[in-house]
């Protein structure tokens, strides 16, 4: 008896490969899409999927994004981005989709 693996899911990882998620969280004020999808417009990162939500005086937001053709590399990208939530008053959480869907997948 050998270890078991887990099935490998090439169409996810090809779909992924270029992917992040980023889930951005703090009290709700005026500007907070515009400062994030500027940063990522400077960086060439293209948003392909958002949601936001205010919840209270909260606001909440996710986003897939392509970085197939970023300008910087994700740890500058993070860094951009946790510069800009701290100008405004938000946390900015980044992870490679393929991290984000292993450690939701059932």
């Amino acid at each position: 008896m050998g270890e078991k693996r887990l099935p490998d899911f090439p169409e996810e990882t090809t779909s992924t490969t270029n992917k992040v998620v980023i889930t951005v969280v703090g009290k709700d004020r005026i500007g907070i899409i515009a400062a994030i999808t500027s940063c990522l417009a400077q960086c060439r990162v293209n948003i392909e999927d958002i949601t936001q939500k205010i919840l209270g005086e909260y606001f909440t937001m996710i986003l897939v994004g392509d970085t197939s053709q970023a300008s910087v590399d994700l740890t500058e990208l993070r860094r951009r981005l946790n510069h800009v939530g701290e100008e405004i008053g938000v946390t900015v959480y980044l992870q490679h989709a393929q991290i984000f869907q292993a450690m939701h997948r059932i």
